[in-house]
């Protein structure tokens, strides 16, 4: 069943067209215009290749209602849409997608693939809050996890080239989190109500005291939309290091500039203790997978985690680790635990739940 896989960011609409097989037959990236998705370029996308049997879109946020993918229809766009509270920057665009994709090609089946789904699986030790009651019955506030995505996907494949069951999956791109996997069922993460908790990302800060932010609005001055800049926009590496690009921190650490050895150190530390407390959940490990843009391609970053969890039988090959082009195993000798390169593939993970939905 070919499916057009649809991916809404806040300035793209990433486009793929995925046969049977998952091979790419075709991909593009559409850009913004005035505010929502040209119609036609999606159909300039198309033209020449085989009709899409099938749409299946990213939707960051599925809440408490959506724990799978789901055939997409006025009263479910009705639903999704008020969740935008949850998720501003990015539920509008994807459902502006949706938009455009019902004009591009009518009557084609379009099925919603969640990012929040893969954890839906977390026990209500692993989502409450301890914050008054009344908050989690009247506002929903509770963990819900992102990534999920690409943390099921990796995490598929790592069980099925090592065998293993307790699987840590790492993604770390501009946002980053970490998933606990237990035989095929994410038990922790790190992002919690938002995509703001959790590691130092590119220019998120994650976990915070929340007193600080407190403190900020009350003895500070600041309000809630120059806090929420500075968390979001400007913390992170970009706040540590003055820039977001961790190619760029690294060089920095290379030239002995203080700032980038602050906020490489800074990173590596958070990443470290956030992975040891997924084994924790997890009760062991039986494989640590990098996945993302940094995941991927920075051999600096998997080896100073690496070195700091020795203790749970994580060792890394520098060769290996140096030498990674795709899929690699990067496991050192002597290591008890599996660590994995894995490419992530969002666009297989939502073909395939496009799939399920559609019965082809």
């Amino acid at each position: 069943m070919r499916v057009l896989v649809v991916n809404a960011g806040s300035s793209t609409l990433k486009l793929s067209l995925l046969d049977s097989d998952d091979a790419v037959l075709g991909s593009r990236t559409v850009e913004l215009v005035d505010g929502g998705w040209d119609p036609s370029a999606v159909r300039d996308f198309l033209e020449g290749l085989p009709s899409p049997e099938a749409v299946g879109h990213r939707v960051v946020h599925g809440g408490r209602e959506f724990t799978e993918p789901v055939r997409l229809d006025a009263g479910v766009v009705e639903r999704l849409t008020a969740l935008t509270p949850l998720a501003p920057l990015h539920q509008p665009k994807a459902l502006a997608g949706v938009e455009a994709i019902t004009e591009a090609v009518p009557g084609v089946p379009q099925v919603a693939c969640f990012d929040t789904a893969f954890h839906a699986s977390l026990g209500p030790e692993a989502f409450t809050y301890a914050v008054p009651s009344q908050w989690r019955e009247r506002f929903g506030v509770r963990r819900y996890g992102f990534h999920g995505l690409s943390h099921a996907y990796v995490s598929g494949v790592a069980a099925r080239r090592t065998g293993g069951r307790r699987i840590v999956t790492a993604h770390l791109g501009a946002g980053a989190s970490l998933a606990a996997v237990a035989e095929g069922r994410c038990v922790d993460t790190t992002m919690g109500f938002t995509p703001l908790e959790g590691l130092v990302m590119a220019t998120r800060s994650g976990d915070v005291d929340p007193g600080m932010v407190l403190w900020l609005q009350r003895e500070g001055g600041l309000g809630a939309d120059e806090v929420a800049e500075g968390l979001e926009r400007g913390g992170g590496l970009v706040g540590l290091a003055g820039t977001a690009d961790m190619r760029e921190v690294l060089a920095g650490v290379g030239r002995g500039e203080e700032r980038s050895v602050l906020a490489f150190g800074v990173y590596v530390h958070r990443l470290r203790a956030s992975v040891a407390a997924m084994a924790a959940s997890l009760g062991g490990l039986d494989v640590l997978v990098f996945t993302a843009g940094v995941g991927e391609r920075s051999a600096p970053v998997r080896w100073a985690v690496a070195q700091g969890l020795g203790f749970l039988g994580v060792v890394v090959d520098r060769a290996a680790n140096e030498g990674v082009s795709g899929e690699a195993d990067i496991s050192g000798a002597g290591a008890s635990v599996r660590t994995l390169v894995v490419p992530t593939r969002e666009d297989v993970q939502i073909a395939r739940g496009a799939r399920e939905v559609a019965g082809v």
